[in-house]
């Protein structure tokens, strides 16, 4: 199993036309992240794009650049690519550059996005929602398989054989598909051979269970090899030393940020109570000691026999240097014993 981190770089906002204090402090503190999770050997590093005051990353291909400055090994992804609300050409050629800079180690997860602020960004219609959606993804895999394209769509320009370039350094770029658990989405990425991450942010696990044997079912019986199978896991986490200490400090970031989406979204004000619930073994939230994550990382292997898992970061008011705490133990204390683990249940 990969194992890696995803982050969105949530950030104070500066609320400034010019000198963003805050968001410079928070890019190099996103530079230094990606460096600590390749030195400790994590596998995948991302970034998720937003278009809010309080995400950094509506570029992850230029951050992900930066990181590759400074990193050897690690898988350089977004997570995720909006790929509604961009253009697929220009997608696959700043990460097949990103490809070149970083000696092939980028990656594009694509997704619809759960916040929807670049829809009227960049002029299109949300009642296009998910048509968009389908009809880019369709772009960006042909221009992955073929170097030339003729291609036509609704609600772009068709292109008549024409050359998209750079080419990766990869034979292909690695591309995934991000879900939140329509059923469609997992029969499309079944059926098209891409791999899936899927994000568990709320609700048991084992709810989601029946969720990925569909996708499963739809790869097996489009009649893709079962060797190169692959799924994700993408779960918000957090570790300390102890318990309580994971609990008591990533509770007032993970508090404020939960109630300032539900408040957008019409959710009810999360309760601590309900927080510790889903700290519990069977829960959502990867938040505890090293072995409290070894253990529940365990647990979904067992459930959904998945290929890699992606621990997203929430700072908001947590000091830096703790968030790199919880990397170096991530990288040097949890990963080394799930590997261990899975590699002695085959």
């Amino acid at each position: 199993m990969e194992l890696g981190i995803s982050t969105f770089g949530e950030v104070h906002p500066d609320g400034v036309a010019g000198k963003a204090i805050n968001a410079h402090e928070r890019m190099q503190e996103l530079i230094a992240e990606g460096k600590l999770a390749d030195e400790v050997g994590l596998d995948v590093f991302a970034v998720g794009e937003h278009h809010r005051p309080d995400f950094i990353i509506s570029a992850p291909e230029v951050a992900l650049a930066a990181i590759a400055a400074v990193t050897k090994n690690i898988r350089l992804s977004s997570s995720v690519t909006v790929l509604s609300s961009a253009d697929p050409v220009r997608v696959f050629q700043n990460f097949a550059t990103l490809d070149l800079l970083s000696n092939g180690r980028a990656e594009i997860l694509a997704g619809r996005g759960s916040f929807i602020e670049s829809f009227p960004l960049f002029g299109y219609d949300l009642q296009d929602y998910n048509e968009l959606f389908i009809e880019k993804l369709d772009l960006l895999v042909k221009i992955n398989q073929s170097e030339v394209v003729s291609w036509k769509g609704k609600f772009r320009a068709p292109i008549h054989n024409l050359g998209v370039y750079p080419r990766p350094y990869q034979e292909s770029l690695p591309i995934w598909l991000a879900v939140g658990g329509t059923p469609g989405s997992a029969i499309r990425a079944g059926k098209m051979n891409l791999p899936m991450t899927l994000a568990i942010l709320g609700g048991r696990p084992s709810q989601y269970v029946s969720f990925v044997n569909l996708y499963k079912q739809s790869y097996k019986e489009a009649g893709h090899d079962p060797a190169k199978f692959q799924l994700g896991i993408n779960s918000q986490f957090y570790i300390a030393e102890t318990s309580q200490q994971a609990q008591n400090e990533f509770w007032p970031s993970y508090e404020k940020l939960m109630n300032r989406v539900g408040k957008e979204r019409g959710w009810s004000p999360i309760t601590r109570e309900q927080f510790e619930y889903s700290c519990l073994p069977d829960g959502p939230l990867f938040v505890g000691s090293p072995q409290q994550v070894i253990d529940k990382i365990l647990y979904q292997s067992e459930l959904f026999n998945h290929t890699r898992f992606l621990a997203q970061m929430v700072k908001g008011s947590i000091p830096h240097e703790k968030i790199l705490k919880t990397i170096e133990l991530f990288g040097t204390k949890v990963a080394p014993e799930v590997k261990k683990a899975l590699a002695l249940s085959k």
